[in-house]
């Protein structure tokens, strides 16, 4: 019986001291989210609103204020001492998706026609070897001779 209570009594000393470590270190969430938004989505937003919504999806434009917005998130978390990246991290850069990307292609980039002086020569050499096929074809169909 005596056994049974130390037991008892260890998990018990335990669970607390892990209660009161976990509460010490734990991220202050609802700290964490305001200062992303203030901090982070305020200098990114204000950023973005300099160019036209249809540069949005241009990466080359957009990669350094999205690298700062990362690195803003980071470094709230460091300061905080909360762990990067963690679910608030998640669902923010969700919203910021969703408000700023929801209509860019999968790939990052605008999808468009190369320039003329490259797709020329795809659509006009294969067009010209296709001919030039066909008519050695029929000219060494109309010479029989010398064939076995």
């Amino acid at each position: 019986m005596a056994w049974v209570m130390l037991v008892l009594l260890r998990r018990f000393v335990w669970l607390s001291l892990a209660h009161h470590f976990i509460v010490v270190t734990a991220c202050h969430e609802a700290t964490y989210g305001q200062l992303m938004q203030e901090f982070c989505h305020s200098k990114f937003k204000s950023d973005m609103e300099t160019l036209r919504k249809t540069l949005w999806c241009d990466w080359e434009k957009t990669l350094g204020w999205y690298g700062e917005l990362t690195n803003c998130t980071f470094l709230i978390a460091g300061n905080l001492k909360c762990y990067w990246p963690n679910r608030l991290v998640d669902e923010f850069f969700i919203a910021i998706h969703k408000q700023y990307f929801k209509n860019c292609p999968a790939s990052g980039r605008l999808l468009r026609d190369p320039p003329n002086t490259i797709l020329c020569p795809f659509i006009v050499i294969p067009i010209f070897v296709t001919l030039l096929m066909t008519a050695l074809v029929v000219w060494r169909s109309k010479r029989s001779e010398g064939i076995v």
